[in-house]
C-alpha cells in the first residue's frame, strides 16, 4: 500500500496508531520539558513546581477529550477549522472558520519556533562559546531543514517520525534513569515557607504561570487531528492516539520533574548564570554521569527538538487546506504538491513565521514567547471549540459519533475553567510585554483579512442555509 501511488485530488489515510501516536508524543515531548522545568520552578518558587506539570496534565487531558470526539465524528484535514465550520456556520457563517485559520497561522508556528529556541539552548551546552548571531544562523539552518524534509510524501514522513519518536524516548528515559540513580528525597520534596499557602498573593498568579507552561508543554495532543485525512480508520485511531499521547507524555513528565528536583537544587535553575537555567537535563547527567555522557543526551536531546518541529510543521501546514477547498480562507492555499499530494503554500508559510517567531524568542525570552502563543489560541480555538462541541451535540444529536466524551459534560467545563485563568492572568504573568492586547489586535488583524477575502471572493460571510449538504461531506467520510 505505501508503494502505491497516491490518488488524485487529495490526501491519503496511510497513517495507523502507533505512527499516530508517535506523531503526537514527538510534538508533546520535544524540546518542551527540557526547557521549562526552570520556568516552571521560577513561576513556584520551589520544587512544588510539580503542581504545574500536574495542573497542565489535568487540562491537556480534558481538552484532548473534546479533541478526541470532535475528531472522531469529523477527521478531516485541518482540525479545528472543520469543527467550528460545522458549529458555527448557522450564527457567523464563514467568520469563526476564517479567524480560527487566521489564528493556527501564527500560533502553531510560535509554539515550533520555542522549540527551535530550545534546540539552540542546548546546543550552547555542547558550545559554550557559541554566539547569538550564530545561534540565530543556526536555528533558522534547522527550520530550513525541516522544510525540506517535510517536502515530500505523507508514508515517508510517518517512517521518519516513527525513528525520531524513539530517539526522543530514548533521551527522556535516560534523563529519568540519570535522575534515579542519585535521586535525593531532600532536594526533591523540601519545600519553602508557605509554599502551599492558598491565601497568599503570589499563589494564584504563580499557579496561573505555571499552568501556561504546564499546557505548554502538552500542546501537541492533537496533532493527529489536524491530519484526520491521512490517518487510518479515524473514528478508532484518532481518539486512542490523543488519550494514549497524553496519558504516556503525564508519566514522562512527572517522573522527568521529580527525578531532575532530586538531583539538582532548584536553586540553580533560577540562576541566570547556571547552566541548570538553560540546559537542566545536562546538568543532571553532569551531576550523576558525568561529562560524557552529558554530552551524548543532550545530542539526543537536540534530535528530540527537532523531532517536535518536525512533526508540529507536519501538522500545522495542514490547516489552511480545507479552508481555501471550501472557500473560507485564500484560495492559493488549497493547493497541494502535484506528486506527494501536500499543501505547498501552507507549509512554507508556516516555515517563514516559525523562522520570525524563533528570532522574537531569542530577542526576548522563552517565558514570553509562550505566554503570547498560549495567549492567541486560547479565544478562537480552545473556548471557541469547546462551545463548538456543546452546539454539535444539541444542533445534530444524529451525527455519527464513534467516540463520545466520557463523563459529559464534566471535562468540558474542567478544560473551559483552566483556559480562562491562563488567559485571565495573562497580562500579570508577563509585565510590559501585554499578551492579551496583542492577542486581540492580531484577532482584529484578522477581521480586516476577512473582510478583504470576502469580497475577492465577492461571497456573503456570515450565515448560512440551514440545509444538510455542508454535513454530507463529512458523514461520507470512512468513521471506523
Amino acid at each position: 500500500m505505501s508503494g502505491s501511488p497516491p490518488p488524485p485530488g487529495g490526501f491519503v489515510r496511510r497513517v495507523g496508531l502507533f505512527q499516530a501516536t508517535a506523531i503526537n508524543m514527538s510534538q508533546m515531548c520535544g524540546i518542551g520539558p527540557f526547557v521549562t522545568i526552570p520556568l516552571m520552578v521560577a513561576a513556584f518558587g520551589g520544587p512544588q513546581a510539580v503542581v504545574g506539570f500536574v495542573a497542565g496534565a489535568v487540562l491537556a487531558l480534558c481538552d484532548g477529550l473534546v479533541w478526541a470526539e470532535l475528531g472522531a465524528s469529523m477527521p478531516g484535514s485541518g482540525g479545528s477549522y472543520v469543527y467550528l465550520r460545522q458549529a458555527f456556520r448557522y450564527r457567523t457563517g464563514r467568520l469563526m472558520p476564517f479567524l480560527f485559520v487566521w489564528t493556527a497561522m501564527l500560533f502553531i508556528p510560535l509554539i515550533m519556533s520555542t522549540g527551535v529556541v530550545g534546540f539552540v539552548q542546548y546546543l550552547g551546552y555542547l558550545a559554550p562559546d557559541l554566539g547569538r548571531t550564530s545561534g540565530d544562523l543556526i536555528g533558522l539552518g534547522v527550520i530550513a531543514l525541516v522544510v525540506l524534509l517535510l517536502w515530500r510524501g505523507i508514508e515517508h514522513i510517518a517512517r521518519i517520525t516513527a525513528v525520531m519518536w524513539v530517539v526522543m524516548i530514548a533521551s527522556v528515559l535516560l534523563v529519568i534513569v540519570a535522575a534515579a540513580t542519585h535521586f535525593s528525597p531532600h532536594l526533591a520534596f523540601t519545600y519553602p515557607a508557605h509554599a502551599f499557602d492558598l491565601t497568599s498573593e503570589h499563589f494564584w498568579p504563580g499557579f496561573a504561570a505555571g499552568l501556561t507552561i504546564g499546557i505548554y508543554d502538552y500542546l501537541g495532543y492533537n496533532t493527529t487531528a489536524y491530519m484526520g485525512a491521512e490517518i487510518k480508520a479515524p473514528g478508532r485511531v484518532l481518539p486512542r492516539s490523543i488519550v494514549y499521547s497524553i496519558l504516556g507524555i503525564m508519566a514522562i513528565y512527572l517522573l522527568l520533574q521529580i527525578g531532575t528536583l532530586g538531583v539538582v537544587d532548584w536553586h540553580r535553575m533560577t540562576d541566570p548564570h547556571d547552566i541548570a537555567s538553560t540546559s537542566v537535563a545536562s546538568a543532571v547527567l553532569e551531576e550523576t554521569w558525568g561529562g560524557g555522557a552529558a554530552d551524548t543526551v543532550t545530542v539526543l536531546i537536540l534530535i528530540t527538538a527537532f523531532a517536535s518541529v518536525f512533526a508540529g510543521l507536519l501538522g500545522g501546514s495542514r490547516v489552511p487546506y480545507d479552508a481555501a477547498r471550501d472557500r473560507v480562507f485564500f484560495r492559493p492555499y488549497e493547493r497541494l504538491h502535484p506528486r506527494h499530494r501536500f499543501p505547498t503554500l501552507g507549509l512554507a508559510t508556516m516555515g517563514v513565521i516559525t523562522a520570525v517567531g524563533f528570532l522574537i524568542g531569542r530577542h526576548t525570552d522563552l517565558a514570553t514567547l509562550i505566554q503570547l502563543l498560549t495567549t492567541v489560541m486560547v479565544l478562537v480555538q480552545a473556548l471557541a471549540q469547546i462551545v463548538a462541541l456543546t452546539v454539535l451535540r444539541r444542533r445534530r444529536p444524529e451525527m455519527n459519533r464513534p467516540y463520545r466524551m466520557w463523563l459529559y459534560p464534566l471535562p468540558s467545563i474542567v478544560a473551559f475553567a483552566g483556559w480562562c485563568v491562563i488567559y485571565g492572568y495573562a497580562d500579570r504573568n508577563s509585565p510590559g510585554r501585554h499578551p492579551i492586547e496583542w492577542s486581540l489586535a492580531w484577532l482584529a488583524l484578522g477581521c480586516v483579512a476577512f473582510a478583504v477575502w470576502a469580497r475577492r471572493e465577492r461571497v456573503w460571510p456570515f450565515g448560512a442555509r440551514e440545509t444538510g449538504e455542508e454535513s454530507e461531506e463529512y458523514e461520507a467520510l470512512e468513521l471506523t
